[in-house]
């Protein structure tokens, strides 16, 4: 590991951070860190950024309670930016959205890469601003019991199509019980990062009794 000293910092004292959800790895803010920020957000885990429009050390959070708990922190090849991993515990843009990059500007049509969160928006569109012949949106025009029961049906497809062991079809009923359960998770208010949450809890439990078990194994 490198340390502080070989990093770059500008003429002003300050080098880019590049934020990132590591769960995700959606960019969430580009904010600029000095020697002593970086040295704050070493010492606590947390982002600490130097503010330029106010000229003062800002720990993100500290008054939104919006706190960006660090995994980790690498620079780039010429030492002069910082790529910093964190854990949100809300939004980072103070305008409230999740990111501060959320005002897309241009995208190829073929380029264009899918996303599960990209998804998850256009299906939360289609609730609060309904488009007409839209299936989405008369899944939410029926509301809860209608999408139940259509989880209900693909998740029968999904295993008759395993059961007779035939991988494209198993992934096609996997696909469409996917996008069934996120109009169910829209209708209740339930995020993709909540569902990632509790799998990252679990995977801390599972770590834990792993390593229980290896030390009484040991003894």
């Amino acid at each position: 590991m490198i340390n502080i000293d070989e990093l770059k910092f500008d003429e002003k004292g300050l080098i880019p951070a590049i934020v990132t959800d590591a769960r995700t790895k959606k960019v969430l803010t580009l904010a600029y860190m000095n020697k002593e920020t970086l040295g704050i957000s070493m010492e606590k885990g947390l982002t600490c950024f130097w503010s330029r429009s106010r000229q003062e050390v800002w720990l993100k959070g500290a008054t939104s309670g919006n706190y960006q708990h660090i995994v980790s922190i690498t620079a780039d090849c010429d030492k002069d930016a910082l790529v910093v991993e964190v854990i949100p515990d809300g939004p980072a843009c103070h305008k409230g959205t999740e990111s501060c990059f959320e005002n897309p500007l241009w995208e190829s049509d073929e380029l264009g890469s899918f996303s599960l969160e990209g998804l998850m928006n256009l299906i939360e569109g289609r609730k609060t601003e309904k488009k007409e012949g839209s299936y989405t949106t008369y899944l939410f025009e029926k509301g809860l019991d209608k999408m139940l029961k259509k989880v209900g049906e693909e998740s029968t497809e999904v295993i008759i199509a395993a059961k007779d062991n035939d991988k494209k079809e198993t992934i096609y009923e996997i696909a469409d019980l996917t996008y069934h359960v996120m109009v169910m998770m829209i209708q209740m208010g339930i995020s993709l990062d909540d569902i990632q949450k509790e799998l990252a809890s679990r995977h801390v439990i599972d770590k834990k009794v792993k390593q229980e078990k290896m030390a009484s194994d040991n003894q």
